[in-house]
């Protein structure tokens, strides 16, 4: 069977709360419930799916999450083996605003085929976000990088 969607992604950060504010504050998920695991966490929803669980790592991992998940890397920094978290969104032009307004810096690019217009920035534990949004609310843009354009160039 094909898969439908990201379910959720689980990023482990030396600084829970902090992580917590930026999705909720740049990106504008909510806080919502979750299973009592014993351990600290945020399940943070798109409307009424959670999509983002986050929890401490580090050398602050509680025993109980080891035992209940296990632990592969005591990393809270970067992307590790995750290159990315993707997001669908809307509303680019409210998307670039919010991040210039914050001084966020991002990336944008497009890709024609798949009628995408994409933003990429770093969450404050050195994640890759990648922003998806429909092609035609680029309205004009040019994304500094085309993904025709890397075709072509090999």
């Amino acid at each position: 069977m094909p898969l439908s969607h990201l379910e959720h992604a689980l990023i482990q950060t030396a600084d829970i709360e902090g992580t917590k504010d930026w999705y909720v504050d740049v990106l504008g998920m909510k806080v919502g419930p979750h299973p009592d695991f014993k351990i600290p966490v945020y399940w943070l929803y798109l409307g009424d799916r959670d999509v983002l669980h986050i929890a401490e790592g580090g050398d602050k991992v509680p025993e109980a999450r080891k035992q209940y998940a296990g632990q592969e890397s005591t990393a809270t920094y970067g992307s590790g083996v995750v290159d990315h978290l993707a997001f669908r969104c809307s509303g680019l032009d409210d998307m670039i605003a919010n991040l210039k307004r914050r001084n966020i810096a991002f990336k944008e690019r497009q890709v024609d085929n798949q009628g995408l217009y994409q933003l990429f920035l770093i969450d404050p534990n050195g994640v890759k976000i990648e922003l998806n949004f429909p092609a035609a609310e680029a309205k004009g843009r040019r994304a500094e990088i085309m993904a025709a354009d890397l075709a072509t160039a090999n």
